[in-house]
Order: structure tokens, then C-alpha cells, then sequence
């Protein structure tokens, strides 16, 4: 061949035009997806000059292309568990399309600790290809890696631009590193060569090249192959970078690869320069992959495909005990990742129940929420409407039938009712939320947080009125604000009592005798306290109480009581509290009684505000469960629901809208649906979720779901009264056309409520195998004729979310369109004109009529400034009236309202009517006869 025969491959032309592609791609998909953003972050450790000469390469091409860059810099002593860490700090964050490790990273890191190293970086992010996933993947003829390594795809890149076929060569690869040599050898046997591996240990070295059609140097031996090894024609890809003395150069050296250019290029077809060659194509090719990662994260950050549990139906429906423990649940963690979490985000309580970190909600601020529903019932009766069945059931049909993001957020149920008559609320038969005994014991110990911040306050109100009446004014305020260290401070809550005096002074020792009074003495009078301590069982003996009765209170006596645990407005303020900071705000703001002078005093004043923050610091987060489908749900939160407002918590909806949210880019059919239960029927649960949950929340319901049976319609409809434990009247087992019509007289009342606030209306008519086929059609055009949007049979009970399908493709479709919600009533109306409001439109009542307390009360509320809060109605739920014996739709009646009270930091006034019990007590017979745990530990008797 003649001189200067071969052609050269020009490696800085090829990867130009590969990260001009790469950079048309990025723009394309960001004109499409304005959020999509590759990013790429290189982890150095020092600053080796090789090094940082490898990272501004790709950092400069980064930038080129559009890749945003990220240098992380860690000290050249960084132990290899420092650098792990960083890589799955890394791992973790969804920003980061691609993790580089430069190497090598320092003298004291071994071969192995390289190894945990690249082994540490996920293989999706992998974009340097050196994990043992992509490498072992690489390897096999049966599949593909996530990523090839760029050095050596740069070389078949070279080598495929030649035009020669790869195909039935021979290839000859000289080195045999992980990082080039071997997977050079895999790629080149892939495409069908005959590959011949060389090292320094190999025989014969000039006579093997000499027979090769290909030839791939990377043996780091400056010019070693000479233009006599070549075979004329062969196609030379030199890998070598390698440095020469040179005096010509200013530097004293010059960079030379393995092979001889001179002579080679004499003798082949084509070869690589060096520089110019390899080099440039490698990093081009580190930013094909950062943007193929890119790409890939963006299409599984949008999947959210969530795998569904099959369901083993059987015909004779077993307990529902007997069904959740026939279940295996999925690992939590697993859920989690196929809703959209990232690890960070998930706090595992055992296998199957995690908590949710609120910084989901920032990573996801930009999603439009997804279709919010919130789920009701007619007024409730002892024969039950199954509406925590009926919203599970619901979710594992839109979820696991229909393949749509849905999320059920339910209440966590009390320990009173578990263990007393009515049993837990994890749904029934098959539609259920699974581990059914995790659910209603304990799950992550929120109740037992609540309880102790309660008890906290309430240990603390005790205790400042017996040290005020027992010190003068100067001892108490020596201890409030004790010398330490011969300085004296106010600690940091104090501040809102000084201001709220109207004392602007923040040295201690300048208080004047009279503020000081002021500041130490809250003065309150024992006769206001409204604060009780709680407990999460039915204690009907702790209803009235009297404390203080040691000799070491000296006769500081009172009388006071229990509530159940959810009634206390630590729970209310954990359901409606929209950030740790609002939580905190909410506790302070919380009013245990008033003073002498008339003046409201609050947690803050007492000073406990910081410590009530800290025992439900964990509580404030959503906890994350499953359907017996493997669907999502969340458990948050079990506000009582006649003194609150009876709905799960405002953070376990906000998660979940953003989880079943949309992209801008999204079509319609990817949009999901949060199901939220309303406690009891929609006159109560439904009308404070729209009053007071959404006007705190700021969240827009796009319908409403209103449970009901034939059976409890019958009961509304004049049917005969139930005792339990005694068979039903044959009313309720057979058909019965008149009386259930009469009773859909209540459904068709609370259909006409939910109208008033905009919203659209589905009937969910919870199907009992006794109901006949006339029945069921008599409650659906009733619905229909009542105003209803749609009213559909379900049989999720019996059949899980199969029986629900028609159910969810009615949601689907009455929820298309925005939602026109809106209030019933103006916050800024004098409270007695709220209440009244409430009553006439959502209960039929003529008017109320305030006892001379209540009008007092109402009064104080005003001139203290909370006459501006919401509503929250404490009535019995069994009618709409105030009276538990008014079934149907009552007519005719006034609402007494016995008092009115405040929950300043839930932020709501809650007038009473009738008599409201907050502490329930345990039956004859209570649920906890049946519950035990067998011989191989689980738990039986739940129900």
C-alpha cells in the first residue's frame, strides 16, 4: 500500500454530530415535556489534574448539549463508605438522570472498594455502564444492558462508521481491563466476530494482530503496535492514551496511543488518531446515555402502574378475618414504588405499613391534583350502608380493574370501637384494607401520640393552676424565668405571651411588678376549663371524675372527665393541620379554658406548644396501606365524628392527589381519583368535609358518593326496629317495594344537600344477595329522579373490585369536566346565623333555638374574635334531625342548641346538640370476646 493509504476515522467530527443529535433531542422532548431536564452529576474525589482534566470535558459537553451538570466534590481522603453514601444520596433524587464516579479515587481505596463503588451507583443511572448488572448484561447473546459502557460503544461506533462489516471478522483486542478490554471483546462477539483477547501475558502477540481483520488496542503501552503487525487492510481502533518525552512541546511530552500512527497508517483501511479519536466519542456517548436515562426515568416516573393482588373469590363469602389473613399483602415498599415514592420518602413500619414524608408534596407541587371524591351515606341505621367497604371496594375497582391511579384515604379506627360493638372500619368481605389486624391496632401509634400530647396539656393546666395558687407573684415568676449561669432569658414561646400582653420588652429584668403579674398569673378560672385528658377505650366510669384528691395537691380539688382518644382536638388538629409548621401553629392556638378577666387562654400560654409538636412530629405524616388488590391506601388521622368533623386527615389527600395527578403532558385517561370518607351520613361527614375540611384544605371536590342499602332505606322507610342478636324482620330479607320507596324519601334529601355545594352526585347502592332485581331498580330510578348524576348497583363485598367495575366507570365518567363547588355559608355571618344555615338546609329543621349558655357562649366567641370560624354541627347521626328517633326526612322541627364550644386550634365552633357523649362505654357484650391470637401468633376475632 501506498503512504498515507489508510483512511482516518475522525472521532471529533462523529461525536459532534452524535451531541448535536443528542442536543436536538433534549430540545424537542422540552418543548413537549417543559419539565423533562436531564442531568448529569460527576462525583471526584480530590483533584487529581488527569481527573479534573476528564471532568471539564464533560462538563463543557454537558452544557453543549443541554445537560444540566452537577460536580460533587469530595476530599481526596473520602473513604469509600463517604463516596457510597453520596451515590445513593444521589441514587434517590429523581432530578439525577446519570451518576459517574471519576476514577480512580485516590491510592487508599483498593480494587474492591472501586468495586462498591460503581456497584453502588442504581444500573438506571448507570450511565458510565461499569455496574455488574450492565456489564453481566452486556456479556450474555440473550439480552441487553441498561447501559454499555461509553469507551468501548465508542469503539464499535468508530469501527461501524468504517462501513466494513463486523460481522464473520476476525478481531483481535488488546487489553483486557474491565473498563475497555473485555467489554470491547463482548460487544465485537455480539455482532457475530471472532474475537481473540490479548494481554500481557499472551504468546505470539505480533503473529494474532497480524491475522486480524479488526484490531482494538487498549494495553496502555505507548506505540507498541507497529504498521509490520498490521494486516493490510485491517481497520485499527487505538484506545491508548499515552505520554512521550517530546521537547518540541512546551508541556516536554505528547500524547501517542498504542499503535504506531506512522506505520500503521501505511497499512490499513482506516485507523483512529490519537488524539482525536476515541476520546471525543467517549464522551459524546456519556451524553447519549445521560439522555437515554433521561428518558427512560421520565417514562417510569409517568408509569405508576401498580401490580394488583389476585383476589381468591369464593362463592360463600368467609369472615372478613378469614379473607384478610387468606391475603399475602405486597411489601410496602414495593407499593410504594409503584405509586411514584422514592425510597427517601418511605418510613417502614415492619413488611406492610409505611409512613409518607411531606416532601413529596414539594417534589410534586407541579402536577395537577387528580379527581377528588369524597365519600358519604344516606343517615346511617344499625343494619349499616358499608361505606368504608364500598370507597375500598371502589379503589380496588378503579385501581386493579380499570388500571387508573386511585387512592382510598380512610380514618384510623379507635381501640373503643374495635374492641366495642361496632367493630373496626377496614371495609368487609372483599373489599378490604389489608393487614386488617395491623389496621385496626395500633398501625404506627398515632392515637398513642395524640393521647400523650393531650394528657400532656392537660397534666400541664393542672399543674400551672396549683403552682399560681401556691406561690406569690415574684417566686413564680423566678422559676418561669429562672437565672442560669447568672443570666436570665425568656425561652422562646414566651414571646407570643408578651406580645399578646402588648409587652414589647425582651429583657426579663424589666418587667415592672404589675407585668410581671400579668405575664406569670394566667388566672384562670377552673369553672371554663373544657380540656380533659383522653384515653383510647370505652371507659364509661371515666366520664366524670374528680382529681386533685392526694394531700400533696393541699386540696386543690376539681372535677373533670375523660374522653375517647379521637375526640380530642389534637386529633382534629392533626386531620385539618396542611404543614409541621400549621400543626404547631394549631396546638398553640388551641384554647383549654378562660381566664378571670374573660380572656381566652391557649396552649401557647401555657407554654406546652413545643412539646405537643414534638410527641406528633411523626404522627403528622400519611400512613401508607393496601386493599386485599394491592391498591393504595391511605390511614390517617380518626377525628370523632359528631364533636369534629369526622374525615381522614387534609395531608393523606393533598399525597395522594399529587400521586394521582397529571403531568401537563399527560392525556386524559391518565389522570387518577382519591376517594376520602365522610364520617357517617353526608348530612354530617359530606357537609363539614365541604365546610370546614375544604376551606382549610383549599381543595375542590369534584363529587360526591352517597352510600346506601335497600335494607336501611326500609329502616327509614317506617320497617321495624333492629335488635342485634335477634333475626331480622322478614321486611328486610324480602322484597318490599312500598316501604323501601318511602325510605328513599332520606336518600333522595341527601342528594338535594350535596347539590346545594355544587358538586356532582353518584349513588352507590351496596348490593345485600337478598336484594331483589325490583328493589334494586326502584332505588336507581329514585336516585335518577332525585337529581343524582348517576346511581349504580355494586358488589364489591362479595366480589372485591369486579363487583365495583360499573360503579368506577360511572366515577370515571360523571368526573370529566371542572368542579363547580362552593360553600353553603359566608365565614364572616354572626355564628347564630351559620348555625342556623346549616340546619334549615341540610336538616329540614324550621330553626334553632340557643339555651341562655349557648347565647352566652356565642357572645364570648364573638368579642374574643372567633366569630369568624366554621361550623361544626355535634348531633346525633342516626337522623337529620337533632332526635336519634326521627328516621326518614323530618319535618316540622327546631334544633335545640344546648351550648356552643371552641376548637380554636382545629379552628371550628361546635354547638351541641342533645346529649353528645365524648366518652363511649363498653355493651354487655363487647367486640372483645372474640379477639385472641392463635397458635401460630395471628390474630383472630377482628371483625
Amino acid at each position: 500500500m501506498s503512504s498515507n493509504s489508510a483512511k482516518k476515522i475522525d472521532g471529533t467530527a462523529i461525536a459532534k454530530s452524535i451531541r448535536d443529535n443528542v442536543a436536538s433531542r433534549i430540545q424537542v422532548l422540552k418543548t413537549k415535556h417543559p419539565r423533562f431536564q436531564p442531568q448529569l452529576v460527576i462525583i471526584q474525589a480530590g483533584e487529581r489534574p488527569d481527573s479534573s482534566v476528564y471532568v471539564r470535558m464533560k462538563a463543557k459537553a454537558a452544557q453543549e448539549v443541554g445537560i444540566q451538570y452537577r460536580h460533587v466534590a469530595l476530599p481526596a481522603e473520602a473513604t469509600v463508605e463517604e463516596v457510597v453514601e453520596t451515590v445513593k444520596t444521589l441514587n434517590n433524587d429523581d432530578a439525577v438522570s446519570g451518576i459517574l464516579v471519576q476514577l480512580p479515587l485516590g491510592g487508599h481505596v483498593t480494587a474492591e472498594g472501586e468495586r462498591k463503588v460503581t456497584e453502588a451507583v442504581k444500573p438506571e443511572k448507570d450511565v458510565d455502564g461499569f455496574h455488574a448488572y450492565n456489564i453481566g448484561h452486556l456479556s450474555s447473546r440473550a439480552s441487553d444492558p441498561l447501559f454499555s459502557p461509553c469507551t468501548p460503544t465508542a469503539v464499535i461506533r468508530l469501527l461501524e462508521s468504517t462501513g466494513q462489516s463486523i460481522s464473520g471478522a476476525n478481531a483481535v483486542v488488546l487489553g483486557r481491563s474491565d473498563i475497555v478490554g473485555s467489554p470491547v471483546a463482548s460487544m465485537l462477539r455480539n455482532r457475530d466476530a471472532t474475537v481473540t483477547q490479548c494481554h500481557s501475558r499472551t504468546k505470539n502477540i505480533e503473529a494474532i494482530v497480524k491475522n486480524s481483520d479488526i484490531v482494538v488496542s487498549a494495553i496502555g503501552k505507548a506505540e507498541l503496535v507497529k504498521g509490520s503487525w498490521i494486516k493490510p487492510g485491517a481497520v485499527v481502533i487505538d484506545v491508548g492514551i499515552n505520554y512521550i518525552p517530546d521537547s518540541s512541546k512546551k508541556s516536554g511530552q505528547r500524547l501517542v496511543g498504542d499503535v504506531e500512527y506512522s506505520s500503521a497508517a501505511e497499512v490499513a483501511s482506516y485507523i483512529t488518531p490519537v488524539p482525536g479519536g476515541v476520546g471525543p466519542m467517549t464522551v459524546a456517548i456519556l451524553m447519549e446515555n445521560t439522555l437515554k436515562s433521561a428518558e427512560r426515568l421520565w417514562e417510569l416516573s409517568h408509569e405508576r402502574k401498580v401490580q394488583p393482588l389476585p383476589l381468591n373469590i369464593l362463592e360463600k363469602v368467609p369472615s372478613d378475618i378469614e379473607i384478610a389473613m387468606g391475603q399475602t399483602p405486597k411489601p410496602i415498599t414495593q407499593l410504594a414504588q409503584e405509586i411514584g415514592l422514592s425510597p427517601d420518602e418511605l418510613e417502614s413500619y415492619g413488611k406492610y405499613k409505611a409512613k409518607v414524608e411531606l416532601s413529596v408534596l414539594d417534589r410534586l407541587a407541579h402536577r395537577t391534583d387528580g379527581k377528588y371524591i369524597v365519600v358519604a351515606g344516606i343517615t346511617p341505621t344499625p343494619l349499616g350502608e358499608g361505606k368504608s367497604t364500598t370507597t375500598i371496594g371502589l379503589a380496588q375497582a378503579l385501581g386493579a380493574e380499570l388500571g387508573r391511579p386511585a387512592f382510598a384515604c380512610v380514618r384510623q379506627p379507635s381501640q373503643g370501637p374495635t374492641f366495642g360493638i361496632k367493630g373496626g372500619a377496614a371495609g368487609g368481605g372483599y373489599s378490604q384494607v389489608i393487614p386488617m389486624d395491623e389496621f385496626n391496632l395500633h398501625l404506627t401509634g398515632d392515637i398513642h401520640a395524640v393521647t400523650a400530647a393531650n394528657n400532656l396539656l392537660a397534666a400541664a393546666l393542672d399543674a400551672r393552676m396549683f403552682h399560681e395558687a401556691t406561690q406569690s407573684d415574684k417566686a413564680l415568676y423566678s422559676r418561669l424565668v429562672p437565672t442560669k449561669k447568672g443570666k436570665r432569658e425568656f425561652a422562646p414561646l414566651m414571646f407570643k405571651r408578651l406580645q399578646k400582653l402588648g409587652i414589647d420588652k425582651t429583657n426579663p429584668n424589666e418587667l415592672t411588678p404589675e407585668e410581671i403579674t400579668k405575664f406569670a398569673r394566667l388566672d384562670i378560672d377552673p369553672e371554663t376549663i373544657t380540656w380533659n385528658r383522653v384515653l383510647d377505650t370505652n371507659d364509661r366510669f371515666l366520664r366524670k371524675v374528680t382529681i386533685g384528691r392526694n394531700p400533696t395537691e393541699q386540696g386543690h380539688e376539681r372535677e373533670t372527665g375523660f374522653d375517647i382518644a379521637v375526640a380530642s382536638e389534637c386529633m382534629a388538629v392533626l386531620a385539618l393541620a396542611t404543614s409541621l409548621a400549621d400543626m404547631k401553629h394549631r396546638l398553640g392556638a388551641m384554647v383549654v379554658a378562660t381566664s378571670k378577666q374573660g380572656e381566652p387562654v391557649t396552649a401557647d400560654d401555657i407554654g406546652v406548644t413545643g412539646a405537643l409538636t414534638v410527641l406528633m412530629k411523626d404522627a403528622i405524616k400519611p400512613n401508607l396501606m393496601q386493599t386485599l388488590q394491592g391498591t393504595p391506601v391511605f390511614v390517617h388521622a380518626g377525628p370523632f365524628a359528631n364533636i369534629a368533623h369526622g374525615n381522614s386527615s387534609i395531608l393523606a389527600d393533598r399525597v395522594a392527589l399529587k400521586l394521582a395527578g397529571t403531568e401537563e403532558d399527560d392525556s386524559s385517561d391518565r389522570v387518577g381519583y382519591v376517594l376520602t370518607e365522610g364520617g357517617f351520613g353526608a348530612d354530617m361527614g359530606m357537609e363539614k368535609f365541604c365546610n370546614i375540611k375544604c376551606r382549610v384544605s383549599g381543595l375542590k371536590p369534584d363529587a360526591t358518593i352517597i352510600v346506601a342499602t335497600t335494607r336501611a332505606l326500609k329502616m327509614h322507610g317506617g320497617g321495624p326496629d333492629v335488635t342485634p342478636g335477634k333475626p331480622l324482620h322478614e321486611t328486610y330479607t324480602k322484597e318490599d317495594l312500598v316501604t323501601l320507596k318511602e325510605g328513599c324519601k332520606n336518600l333522595v334529601q341527601h342528594i338535594k344537600n350535596s347539590r346545594k355545594f355544587g358538586i356532582k352526585v353518584i349513588v352507590a347502592i351496596n348490593q345485600f344477595a337478598s336484594d331483589s332485581a325490583a328493589e334494586l331498580a326502584l332505588v336507581r330510578d329514585e336516585s335518577l329522579a332525585g337529581g343524582a348524576d348517576a346511581a349504580v348497583v355494586s358488589n364489591h363485598w362479595a366480589e372485591g373490585g369486579k363487583g365495583a367495575r360499573a360503579l368506577a366507570e360511572a366515577v370515571i365518567t360523571t368526573c370529566e369536566g371542572p368542579s363547580n363547588f362552593d360553600f353553603l355559608y359566608d365565614l364572616e355571618l354572626p355564628i347564630e346565623e351559620k348555625i342556623t344555615i346549616i340546619s334549615k338546609e341540610i336538616y329540614g329543621a324550621d330553626g334553632i333555638e340557643l339555651s341562655d349558655l349557648a347565647r352566652q357562649q356565642v357572645e364570648t366567641y364573638t368579642r374574643q374574635g372567633y366569630a369568624g370560624l366554621p361550623i361544626c354541627m355535634a348531633k346525633t347521626q342516626y337522623s337529620f334531625s337533632h332526635d336519634p328517633k326521627l328516621k326518614g326526612v323530618p319535618s316540622g322541627f327546631t334544633i335545640p342548641i344546648r351550648s356552643v364550644r371552641l376548637s380554636a386550634g382545629a379552628g371550628f365552633l361546635y354547638p351541641i346538640l342533645g346529649d353528645m357523649q365524648t366518652m363511649p362505654g363498653l355493651g354487655t357484650r363487647p367486640g372483645f370476646w372474640e379477639v385472641g391470637v392463635d397458635e401460630a401468633g395471628r390474630v383472630v376475632g377482628l371483625f
